[in-house]
């Protein structure tokens, strides 16, 4: 099962470390690479690295104005596409047109997201946090799988959050057809399924040079929270009543550049090319949790298992072919 591949490997860095200091002294240059959400909190961040060790970056942007803006004063090679992960006319176009230009693809990562939002949809009628956050992300990826075989020992990176620990898919039930909308419930939920599409692309794909992680970035303040009032962050003990952070708080939650630094530290790590589908965060693979382990911390075994993965993916293809 992945779950015993679940072992850190003493990578070096730890939760506070940068996106700069994890590629410092690596060479990026003549790699070619994709950011979704790139133009905003830990996205920003991760284009401003891979940029910086010279890879070349393409951003795909729901609001292409706001990423030119969010990007103009980032050094580097950086283009900007149109693209939505809730429209897959739109991800089918910025795919086909990266793929016309016949460049390979060695890093890939599905940043972008959207947590704890009232009830929506999106495509034929999924959920919008699963539609966004997994399944608009599986179709693009699907279609970028050609242009990552044309390069050696390229890397899909998949978001996935400490949040996966509030719900496993929910199985008979994903889009909320007939079961009471939770928003955190569904939020997890879209985060289980963004670390099984990551187990179930590696499986596929690290016979063909293609290996995939997911992630937990760590507690950050970004405008992923934008969904939520003052009084929720306060009830979820993110905010002092006077609308301040506590100070236990500012010491667990990184800075967006510190939030970066795992996507791009499995990304380009060479130490993790023997390994792939785990679950990591803090800049290493993550333990398997026990009952010890905090509720902020660790991967939950149904993140990391086979036999889930697949099923999701047998799901979600159906899900994709009915669109």
């Amino acid at each position: 099962m992945a779950a015993s591949d679940q072992v850190p490997i003493g990578s070096g860095f730890h939760a506070k470390s940068t996106a700069a200091e994890v590629v410092a002294g690596k060479d990026l240059a003549g790699k070619n690479a994709i950011v979704t959400g790139g133009y905003s909190g830990i996205g920003l961040e991760t284009v401003r690295a891979l940029a910086g060790a010279g890879a070349r970056v393409t951003v795909p942007a729901r609001r292409v104005d706001a990423a030119e803006e969010a990007l103009s004063d980032v050094a580097g090679d950086i283009e900007i596409a149109a693209m939505d992960l809730a429209d897959l006319r739109s991800v089918e176009k910025f795919t086909r047109e990266y793929d016309e230009t016949g460049r390979g693809l060695d890093i890939l990562i599905n940043n972008a997201g959207t947590m704890a939002c009232p009830l929506a949809r999106v495509g034929p009628g999924w959920e919008s946090q699963l539609g966004i956050n997994h399944l608009g992300h599986m179709a693009m990826s699907l279609a970028l799988a050609d242009a990552m075989q044309r390069t050696e020992g390229a890397r899909m990176v998949s978001l996935s959050s400490t949040a996966h620990v509030r719900s496993d898919v929910i199985w008979d039930d994903p889009n909320y057809d007939t079961r009471p909308y939770d928003k955190w419930e569904a939020y997890g939920q879209a985060k289980t399924a963004c670390a099984l599409f990551a187990l179930a692309v590696d499986r596929r794909g690290r016979d063909i040079g293609i290996r995939a992680y997911s992630v937990h970035p760590g507690g950050i303040f970004t405008p992923l929270q934008r969904h939520l009032t003052d009084e929720e962050m306060v009830a979820l003990g993110w905010k002092a009543a006077d609308g301040t952070i506590p100070p236990a708080v500012q010491a667990m939650f990184k800075t967006p550049e510190q939030g970066a630094s795992t996507s791009v530290w499995c990304a380009t790590d060479p130490r993790l090319s023997d390994h792939g589908g785990v679950y990591c965060e803090n800049c290493d693979i993550a333990p398997l949790a026990t009952e010890e382990s905090q509720r902020w911390e660790h991967v939950r075994a149904w993140a990391c298992d086979d036999d889930r993965a697949e099923r999701l993916w047998e799901i979600s293809e159906k899900m994709l072919a009915d669109a």
